[in-house]
């Protein structure tokens, strides 16, 4: 069971694992120094320890103790309790979801085992927005897909952020880091996938036809800015666009990148159902 530790000072080096959550850089560096990741909320907290991942410690106001009153029954870590006043000079925010756990991280799984058995997936590259990964891995698991593959310089699934917007989703659909990135989409088409790059290409078809009928298929998708790089968009097997209703005249000739993962997985997979 967590001993429960009450705090009063907002210096205590207890909370080191706590401590500037909104300064993304300092957290990215002490979070890989320490091999650990933070979760958010009640429903979050829970997900990340029932998916296996050991608590380092817990930080709640006083109010969430009941709630996750089972979930610190099994565990052994230390959970802090303070007010949510000193709550927040701790984290640099108004923690309003009341509870956050510091978790243990664990080694990433192979490509071969990430993709055992799957039939869709996501692959992305450079995508450096949290909000948007964290969107994406919500879209894929909803959508049923079944894993995520990333390239060496997306950003990190496991950042606070990235968790909270896919509300637990990391912890059940199985990603990540491709070891290869020039050769990453040639390998998945050796493994039977039909690889479909989300582009502005002139080349591009629409998402619909581009799937239609595919047993495996890998959905690729590019960074913010400036989409996929050369040497991704070209060595898909297929390039696929979402048609907009209105064109680049008026401003509009495509959608943000976690939008349109959200259609690319629905209409993906719908790929074999009936006309």
């Amino acid at each position: 069971m967590a001993e429960l530790v009450e705090i009063a000072d907002p210096a205590d080096p207890r909370l080191g694992d706590y401590r500037d959550l909104r300064d993304v850089e300092l957290r990215k560096h002490l979070e890989a120094e320490h091999g650990l990741f933070l979760a958010e909320g009640e429903k979050v907290v829970r997900r990340a320890v029932e998916a296996g991942y050991a608590p380092r410690s817990f930080l709640m106001a006083p109010r969430w103790l009941d709630g996750l009153a089972d979930v610190l029954d099994r565990s052994e870590a230390p959970c802090y309790v303070l007010s949510e006043a000193l709550a927040e000079q701790v984290t640099g925010f108004h923690v309003h979801r009341g509870a956050l756990a510091s978790l243990q991280r664990r080694p990433l799984p192979s490509l071969d085992d990430v993709l055992a058995g799957a039939r869709s997936v996501l692959v992305l590259e450079d995508i450096v927005d949290h909000t948007n990964v964290g969107a994406i891995l919500r879209s894929g698991a909803a959508l049923g897909f079944d894993a995520v593959l990333l390239a060496p310089r997306c950003a990190d699934p496991l950042y606070r952020r990235a968790i909270k917007v896919a509300m637990g989703a990391v912890f059940a659909l199985p990603w990540t880091r491709l070891p290869d990135w020039y050769d990453a989409l040639p390998d998945l088409s050796a493994r039977g996938f039909t690889t479909v790059a989300l582009t502005l290409a002139p080349d591009a078809v629409p998402i619909e036809e581009a799937v239609r009928g595919q047993d495996k298929v890998a959905l690729v998708l590019g960074s913010e800015g400036h989409g996929l790089s050369p040497r991704w968009e070209q060595a898909a097997d297929r390039r696929a666009i979402i048609p907009m209703a209105r064109t680049i005249e008026h401003g509009v000739d495509s959608l943000n990148v976690a939008a349109a993962t959200a259609v690319a997985c629905y209409v993906t997979a719908r790929r074999q159902d009936p006309l």
